[in-house]
């Protein structure tokens, strides 16, 4: 596993709290997993639009945080293109699509098991400091 990820959850109470698992990473890609909890959803009984958006939210700042320069997001949307409900297992796989040395673009594909169920796309700035490690 990737140290400035591990460094980065360890230091991440929300993720913690979603019960976000890290199923695979390394340097601008990173796959999370969680599942839909009862107090995930919202008025509609469905999983709130925040918990798709927080899991790849998070994907998106491990894999840009990555290879070892701090990122911080500047630019992010989502597509929520199907409900989720109670014990959804989901996925979140980002990966890097342009690097370049102050910005650099991701796209993170939330699925249910072979079902796209949401597309994230996150711009960030690629700061000069590093990780410590």
């Amino acid at each position: 596993m990737n140290k400035i990820i591990d460094q980065m959850y360890r230091h991440d109470p929300f993720s913690q709290w979603l019960g976000i698992l890290r199923v695979d990473e390394g340097e601008g890609y990173c796959t999370l997993e969680m599942t839909i909890r009862p107090e995930m959803l919202n008025g509609h009984g469905i999983a709130h639009g925040a918990i798709t958006y927080a899991l790849a939210d998070s994907a998106f700042a491990f894999a840009s945080n990555s290879r070892g320069r701090k990122a911080v997001s500047i630019e992010t949307s989502i597509n929520h293109l199907k409900p989720l409900n109670v014990g959804d297992v989901i996925t979140a796989v980002a990966e890097e699509t342009s690097l370049g040395h102050k910005i650099a673009i991701y796209h993170i594909r939330v699925t249910k098991g072979e079902e796209l169920v949401a597309h994230f796309k996150g711009v960030v700035y690629r700061k000069e400091d590093q990780w410590n490690l």
